[in-house]
């Protein structure tokens, strides 16, 4: 027992040791790029963009517009988090169904950003983060086409430009996706699979 207690004193003891020892090591890091502390606020960010499905997905589907609302914190020098809603309609390019159908993506996305913020201005990130869409096919392309639930990871990497509490950007975002059964490979019974790929530039601001 006094063996357990004396190791759980020494991993507490690690831990306090390098918590204080990070704590000291971001503070120099957010010195040296010029962080203020008022890159803590909070804000909000909209963008658009543009995307569509890879793999089999893309050989029937097009490129859509998206629109994006999130909520944005820089939580210390070097890590950000961003939730927030993407909507977005995609496109269906496929001879079984008639022209003019579309897939409408719901999505909501918590995503994890790494990156420093240079002289308060200039703010390269990549991120990883987890999401979940709700596909809506259009009447049209029913059967062929169904409603589905889509778990997404998201890989993204862009730059943001600041102006005091203002801010614009540029994104690409590579989304993993899995449980699709939107709809089958022409001419089997197989799911057609495939990934997510959008492109957006991003407006916002810190309040």
């Amino acid at each position: 027992m006094r063996r357990i207690s004396m190791m759980a004193g020494v991993v507490a003891a690690g831990v306090c040791v390098a918590g204080q020892a990070f704590a000291m090591d971001a503070t120099q890091v957010g010195r040296r790029i010029g962080y203020k502390e008022q890159d803590l606020k909070p804000g909000l960010d909209v963008r658009v963009g543009l995307g569509g499905f890879t793999g089999e997905l893309d050989n029937e589907t097009g490129v859509g517009g998206l629109f994006g609302v999130n909520a944005i914190a820089q939580a210390s020098p070097l890590l950000g988090v961003e939730v927030g809603y993407e909507g977005q309609r995609i496109p269906i390019d496929d001879a079984r169904v008639r022209d003019g159908q579309h897939i409408w993506r719901n999505n909501g996305t918590l995503l994890g950003k790494l990156g420093p913020v240079i002289k308060n201005k200039l703010h390269p990130f990549v991120g990883l983060g987890v999401g979940l869409s709700y596909l809506d096919s259009s009447s049209g392309s029913e059967p062929i086409y169904s409603n589905d639930w889509q778990t997404e990871l998201p890989l993204a990497a862009g730059v943001d430009y600041r102006v005091g509490s203002l801010f614009a950007g540029v994104r690409g975002t590579y989304r993993l996706v899995g449980g699709e059964e939107l709809t089958t490979v022409p001419g089997t019974t197989d799911d057609a699979k495939g990934s997510l790929f959008n492109g957006n530039i991003t407006v916002g601001g810190r309040f």
